[in-house]
C-alpha cells in the first residue's frame, strides 16, 4: 500500500493514499478523547483497501474475523495472525453476519432475500427465504443468542441486481428464527438495520437508521421482546457491544454510548461511511472496522463480550 510521510516540527504525520487516490489521515483518526477506550499508544491500522464496500464483520470462537465485500459478492477472513484470505466466493451478496454456537456463519444473503448458514468448510444451507408466502425485503443484519435464537432485520434497499422493483412485505420488521419457526418480534420501524444483543440474553438493541434512532428491548425466555426503550437519538448501520456493556454505533465513524445511553466517545474513521464493527483477535481486544473500501483494526482497553 503506497504511503506518504511528512516530518513536521519533529513529529511524523502519516498520510496513506488508498486505491481511489483519497488521502487518509490515520493520525487524525486517533486524537485523544475525554473518555478514551482506545488502548494507550494504539493507532488505527488499515488492513487493506482493495474492496468495493465492506460489511458484516463476525468473529469466530478463535478471534478470526469474517467480513463481506458485498458488491463483489465475497466473504473474506482476517485471521488472528494478520493474514487476509478469501473464504467464500459467490456469497449470495451477504451483508450482516454472526456465528452460531456450532461455528456456522449465519449470513443475511439478500441476493435472493435469504438467511443462510455457512459451515466452516463453506457449505451453504438456506435457512429462510419467505415469511407467510411472501419474500423478505432483504435480510440485512443478524445476531444469534447463546440459546440459538436468531434475530434479524429486514429493511428494503432496492438493489441493482434484483429484477423486482417493489417489496412483497408491507413493512420493515425484526424477525426471530427459533427452532425452525420464524415470527415477527418487533415492528413500527422506518428502516431497521443494525442489531446486537447482550451476552447474558437480557437486552436486544435495534437501530432504526431510517428514523435516526436506536432502541433497546428486553428479551423474554420465549424469545419475544418487551419494554421497548429509546436508547439513543441516533441511528446506525452496524452495532457491537464491549464487555462493559458499551454500545458502538456506526455511520460517520464510530460513536460509543455507555449502558445508560450517554455518549462517551467518538472515533473518527477515514472513508465516506463506516458500515459495521466488531471485536476480534485472540482476546477480542481489537476493534475490527468495515469502512467503505477499507477495513481497519484498533487496539482497545476493553474487549468484546
Amino acid at each position: 500500500m503506497p504511503g506518504v510521510f511528512f516530518l513536521l516540527s519533529g513529529l511524523f504525520l502519516i498520510i496513506t493514499v488508498n486505491s481511489t487516490g483519497q488521502n487518509i489521515n490515520v493520525a487524525e483518526a486517533n486524537k485523544p478523547y475525554k473518555n478514551n477506550l482506545v488502548a494507550n499508544g494504539a493507532s488505527l491500522k488499515m488492513i487493506s483497501d482493495q474492496f468495493s464496500f465492506t460489511e458484516g464483520p463476525a468473529v469466530d470462537k478463535y478471534g478470526n474475523v469474517f467480513f463481506t465485500d458485498q458488491p463483489n459478492n465475497k466473504i473474506w477472513k482476517y485471521a488472528t495472525d494478520g493474514k487476509l484470505s478469501l473464504f467464500l466466493d459467490s456469497a449470495g451478496r451477504s451483508n450482516g453476519m454472526y456465528f452460531d454456537n456450532n461455528g456456522n456463519l449465519i449470513s443475511c444473503a439478500d441476493e435472493h432475500n435469504e438467511l443462510w448458514s455457512i459451515s466452516p468448510a463453506g457449505k451453504v444451507k438456506v435457512l429462510l427465504n419467505v415469511y407467510e408466502g411472501r419474500h423478505f425485503n432483504g435480510p440485512n443484519d443478524c445476531w444469534v443468542n447463546k440459546n440459538g435464537d436468531t434475530y434479524f432485520t429486514d429493511p428494503y434497499y432496492q438493489r441493482d441486481y434484483w429484477t423486482r422493483k417493489m417489496p412483497d412485505m408491507d413493512s420493515e420488521q425484526v424477525y426471530l428464527l427459533r427452532k425452525n419457526k420464524v415470527t415477527v418480534v418487533a415492528d413500527s420501524f422506518v428502516r431497521p438495520n443494525g442489531i446486537i444483543g447482550t451476552a447474558d440474553g437480557k437486552y436486544l438493541y435495534v437501530a432504526d437508521i431510517g428514523a435516526g434512532k436506536t432502541y433497546r428491548y428486553e428479551m423474554k425466555k420465549d424469545g419475544t421482546l418487551s419494554n421497548k426503550v429509546l436508547f439513543a437519538n441516533r441511528g446506525s448501520d452496524g452495532l457491537t457491544i464491549d464487555h462493559r456493556g458499551n454500545l458502538y454505533l456506526t455511520g460517520k465513524g464510530i460513536t460509543i454510548f455507555d449502558p445508560a445511553g450517554n455518549e462517551i466517545q467518538h472515533i473518527d474513521v477515514p472513508g465516506n461511511w463506516t458500515a459495521n464493527v466488531t471485536f476480534g483477535g485472540k482476546k477480542k481486544e481489537e476493534l475490527f472496522i468495515t469502512a467503505s473500501r477499507a477495513v481497519f483494526v484498533l487496539k482497545m482497553k476493553v474487549h468484546g463480550q
